[in-house]
């Protein structure tokens, strides 16, 4: 498959898969988003495969051959359809090979029950599934100065936290608990206690929100960092996410009987706002 072809593949992928991304990528000039297409298609099959029913060994397995066809690809050995142009963008925007294979590194995390113990360890757990995601981002966007990286960082780690906040009842059913065994041991609210009548399960998420705020204040120091195209995606991307966690804090606790969402229309609201920042108005 030659590579104009596999960049046909990936935004194929990319419009049918990435409901939530896909308008976004639209704010992007034409080469721009074509590599962020073969950047979701790679992420998006890492999540797959990851997701696929049977064992944590099989797919285990599936994830270090997908490793192995990565540092392939960039030899020029393509077994997937998206690897020609999954090679041609790392190459193009200079993006380091490290940034993939941690997001490899953090859903083989989530193939076992995971029970985090402190906040250390979550931060690189937040680092490796989204953080090195964003990192890859951005050499894609476009940026002045290598202090883009620390705040692209933190961004990274604040979309996380607030994934795994909107994603509390999901992940607890499924054996998973990634809020600090330190801090709900601090707080008095184990895992099994968690609810909306809680009063000390509700101050501990407080606790967890505020925190979260904290690295939105930090990653929005990304911005002016960008060339105009770059802002004006990520500046959707940010508000939108910040949102979510407005809607969470909103809830005071009431995690447990439906996923917190971000209505569409101040999600199409964000997105409209972006293409100004992309021409240079704002």
């Amino acid at each position: 498959m030659n590579t104009a072809v596999s960049y046909r593949y990936c935004h194929q992928l990319t419009r049918r898969t990435a409901r939530n991304f896909y308008p976004a990528f639209l704010t992007l000039p034409r080469l721009q988003r074509r590599a962020m297409e073969a950047l979701y298609a790679f992420m998006r099959i890492t999540d797959d495969l990851a997701d696929e029913v049977g064992e944590p060994e099989k797919k285990q397995f599936a994830l270090t051959v997908w490793r192995d066809q990565l540092h392939a690809a960039m030899n020029n050995e393509f077994v997937h359809a998206i690897h020609p142009a999954l090679a041609d963008t790392i190459r193009r925007w200079d993006i380091p090979v490290r940034y993939l294979e941690l997001v490899i590194e953090g859903v083989e995390q989530d193939l076992h029950p995971v029970q985090i113990c402190t906040f250390e360890e979550l931060r690189g757990y937040c680092h490796r599934v989204a953080s090195a995601v964003g990192l890859a981002c951005v050499h894609i966007w476009g940026f002045r100065d290598p202090m883009a990286l620390k705040f692209a960082e933190s961004a990274g780690i604040a979309f996380q936290l607030t994934n795994i906040l909107r994603d509390l009842a999901e992940d607890l059913a499924n054996g998973r608990v990634y809020l600090p065994e330190s801090e709900w041991m601090l707080w008095g609210c184990p895992p099994e206690g968690w609810s909306a009548d809680n009063e000390k399960f509700r101050t501990f998420l407080r606790f967890q929100i505020d925190r979260t705020k904290g690295y939105y204040s930090e990653g929005r120091r990304l911005r002016p960092f960008l060339f105009p195209a770059g802002r004006a995606i990520f500046s959707a991307m940010i508000d939108t996410y910040e949102d979510l966690l407005l809607e969470i804090e909103h809830r005071n606790g009431d995690l447990f009987r439906e996923r917190t969402r971000v209505p569409t229309w101040r999600k199409a609201a964000w997105l409209a706002g972006a293409f100004p920042r992309r021409w240079g108005w704002r």
